[in-house]
């Protein structure tokens, strides 16, 4: 963390300028001179200034529709990280050498260090797919490794018996590729997703509420397998990964209808593109704004619906106003709002 640069959103807000565009520039691998440097903090700058005028949100605005969706994605992000746990994966880090044990594998506890070695090996290719292949899809892909692993470990379990020491061991195998399908994509893809879905002015207030549904389903998961797997209770045994089958059946369906593809975008972008496009057709518009198909000045700046009392008009379109002020023994650069109080380009 010591050596990761501060958000350039950070200190704009704190009227850092000068430091801001040097953070976007090593966050970019750019220099602070680029075209895409300078651009990003004209924009960062704009979306700043205008959360100023408007006022604080509660988080009741968190659930708010309008054009800006507020309650669709504050329901994205929540339902997200529940399906994320949904998944069954706790059950094997938390379980995982009882159920080894129950299915009559010797040396169920090395068996469950070698699933987290696992599990923190594929974490690195997941970062490196992350930006290759997108969210949505590598989301999807994940969903849909997990749910075949998943009930191939259940038939294995239930048809051929967990005595059989081929079994056992194609068991192994299935749970080990379905942690790497786990750790490869929907690990690290919801907590990516949760952080660029958001509108910035409500950005961390809908994170608190997907990182309080992230916990509770955690919590509630863990508390109930014990009474579906335990000898004594509901004594499932390999039967219950066609319950964690079925939720990944759910994990598919969620990624293909509800995540729009957010990949190389900048926050702002995210916010026009949840705004004009559906999530199965987001991938489209996605490419559009990367390549610059779409007019920057459509998607720059002021951000249509973002803040109600604008209209369309009044918020597609404007360049901001640059000028130099003092503020306090600096000059920064600010963006004029002339042109938002009468939807005029002042440049």
């Amino acid at each position: 963390m010591f050596l990761l640069p501060e958000s350039p959103r950070y200190l704009i807000l704190k009227e850092r300028v000068e430091q801001a565009t040097k953070s976007q520039a090593r966050l970019a691998s750019k220099s602070v001179d680029h075209p895409d440097v300078q651009n990003d903090i004209q924009e960062i700058v704009a979306n700043t200034e205008l959360m100023k005028q408007y006022g604080s949100t509660s988080y009741l605005d968190c659930f708010k529709m309008g054009p800006q969706k507020n309650l669709i994605r504050t329901l994205v992000g929540i339902f997200l990280q529940a399906w994320q746990q949904l998944t069954g994966i706790n059950f094997i880090f938390y379980y995982g050498t009882s159920f080894f044990h129950s299915s009559g594998i010797s040396q169920p506890f090395l068996i469950t260090i070698a699933t987290n070695v696992v599990n923190v090996g594929m974490t690195i290719p997941g970062i490196l797919l992350m930006d290759k292949l997108g969210r949505r899809k590598i989301l999807i892909i994940g969903a849909a490794g997990m749910l075949v692993c998943e009930y191939l470990i259940a038939i294995i379990g239930t048809i051929v018996g967990q005595s059989n020491e081929a079994a056992q061991k194609t068991l192994i195998a299935f749970v080990c590729i379905y942690i790497a399908f786990f750790a490869a994509t929907w690990g690290p893809a919801a907590w990516v997703v949760t952080g660029e879905i958001y509108p910035i002015s409500i950005r961390a207030k809908c994170m608190s509420f997907s990182s309080a549904s992230n916990w509770l389903f955690n919590f509630a998961l863990g508390y109930a397998t014990p009474y579906m797997v335990d000898e004594d209770k509901g004594n499932m045994g390999s039967k219950v990964f066609f319950v964690w089958g079925s939720t990944c059946l759910g994990c598919l369906l969620f990624a293909i209808f509800c995540i729009w593809e957010t990949k190389g975008l900048s926050l702002e972008q995210v916010n026009y593109l949840v705004r004009n496009s559906s999530p199965i057709r987001s991938a489209k518009l996605n490419q559009q704004l990367r390549s610059g198909e779409v007019i920057e000045k459509e998607t720059n700046f002021v951000q249509l619906g973002q803040f109600p009392e604008m209209s369309s008009h009044t918020a597609v379109g404007i360049s901001p106003k640059v000028t130099d002020n003092k503020h306090t023994d600096d000059k920064i650069k600010r963006v004029s709002l002339d042109a938002v109080s009468d939807g005029t380009d002042r440049i």
